[in-house]
């Protein structure tokens, strides 16, 4: 995930609040450049008002479309479309896809199959499908911390973090999976694997602004810092502590 991929970003309006676009664009920028930004609904009726400032804001442009019967949703059919428009172009290295409809689980398997990164972003409750579809999934409650009262995720203990079997497995087998002879494994290769398997994975989930803050929580691994290579910065390394 390089920081000069072009970027389509696409959201559905339906599915969506205005809250999250200061966070969505900067969770956005790093991953690429969102060179397409635009939004889908009717905005002939009064549910989408609030939208006005933001997009003006942020130059997120506006795509109306009616809905031309009751029942059907006619706005997520126009995103389809125009996302396979842009696909062809061939000018686009990943999708931003923003909703919580599972109508778009099958777009983005699409698009992965032609080879374009997918981030999907929706709320906690966007269907399984949607999220397992997607390169990487950031659920929308984790970028507007602290604009409103009560949104933050509560931080887990270190208690909570051990006793959660799926988390501990995770990182586990992606240290493993990522780890030399010696069994030291360079963090960002820990998370990058753990993604892989699971979309959706983020250490904000649990309330930890970074990887490592998490890891360190769990108390479950040794942490080194090792010089890096004709760099000044510092590689994370992990171990873990069951083996020695």
């Amino acid at each position: 995930m390089m920081e000069n991929n072009n970027l389509a970003v696409l959201i559905d309006a339906d599915n969506a609040q205005p809250g999250i676009v200061d966070g969505l664009l900067a969770e956005i920028a790093k991953y690429g450049v969102a060179n397409v930004k635009r939004i889908y609904g009717d905005w002939t009726g009064p549910q989408l008002k609030g939208w006005k400032e933001t997009l003006l804001r942020h130059s997120i442009q506006p795509v109306q479309q009616f809905g031309y019967t009751t029942g059907k949703n006619a706005t997520d059919s126009a995103l389809i479309i125009d996302a396979m428009d842009l696909l062809y172009t061939g000018n686009f290295t990943g999708f931003c896809l923003v909703s919580s409809d599972s109508d778009f689980t099958r777009l983005a398997s699409r698009l992965r199959e032609s080879g374009l990164t997918v981030f999907g972003f929706g709320e906690k409750k966007t269907p399984l499908p949607f999220v397992a579809a997607c390169d990487k999934f950031i659920y929308t409650e984790v970028l507007r911390e602290g604009e409103e009262e009560g949104t933050e995720t509560i931080r887990r203990s270190t208690r909570e973090l051990k006793s959660d079997a799926k988390l501990v497995n995770s990182l586990r087998n992606a240290v493993e999976s990522s780890s030399d002879d010696s069994g030291w494994a360079p963090l960002a290769a820990v998370g990058s694997n753990i993604v892989k398997q699971f979309p959706d994975f983020d250490s904000r989930n649990y309330g930890y602004r970074k990887l490592g803050e998490l890891v360190a929580a769990t108390e479950l691994f040794d942490i080194e810092e090792r010089p890096s290579r004709g760099e000044s910065s510092k590689v994370i390394y992990i171990h873990d502590k069951r083996k020695k």
